[in-house]
């Protein structure tokens, strides 16, 4: 699982998902760190960010986030890292997820995006895009969100188990 955060919400959200899907060997990574070409025994990925400006962060975006008191700016954000990533050359099962701020409700979804770039690299969609809600730019997570994404993470897994 690779994610993107700013203010903390979507790296809680991704180590829930991650604890719903259960699966021992499920590493959970920032944008940054997440390497440009897939291990080999990768065959399920899932990746995660903030929706900023109706779609995946930007250097600009982050700078604004800065600006609002974020202190902890990736130098590297989703956006990034996909246009890094390699094709994988092979059958990858792919989901992912955004926070949004749930009032006002806006247009847009960094999840649309990314999965709409993952695809167009190769991989295969598993589910649709979901969103999590925020109370404002900084979060805190809404009520119940933590739980929804343990169910989502709960549901992809059963959804990848071998048959």
């Amino acid at each position: 699982m690779v994610f993107e955060t700013l203010w903390g919400n979507t790296e809680q959200l991704a180590r829930e998902i991650a604890e719903g899907i259960g699966v021992e060997s499920t590493e959970v990574m920032d944008a940054v760190s997440a390497p440009a070409a897939l291990e080999p025994d990768v065959g399920f990925l899932v990746v995660g960010g903030p929706t900023h400006a109706f779609s995946m962060s930007s250097q600009r975006t982050r700078e604004s986030a800065k600006q609002q008191g974020a202190v902890n700016i990736p130098i590297r954000g989703i956006r990034e890292w996909l246009a890094s990533l390699s094709s994988p050359g092979r059958d990858i099962a792919v989901a992912t997820f955004d926070t949004r701020i749930t009032s006002p409700r806006l247009p847009g979804s960094a999840a649309k995006k990314a999965m709409k770039r993952l695809v167009a690299r190769g991989f295969r969609p598993v589910a649709r895009p979901e969103t999590f809600g925020v109370h404002g730019y900084s979060g805190p997570l809404a009520d119940g969100e933590l739980e929804r994404a343990r169910r989502w993470g709960e549901q992809l897994g059963a959804d990848m188990a071998p048959r």
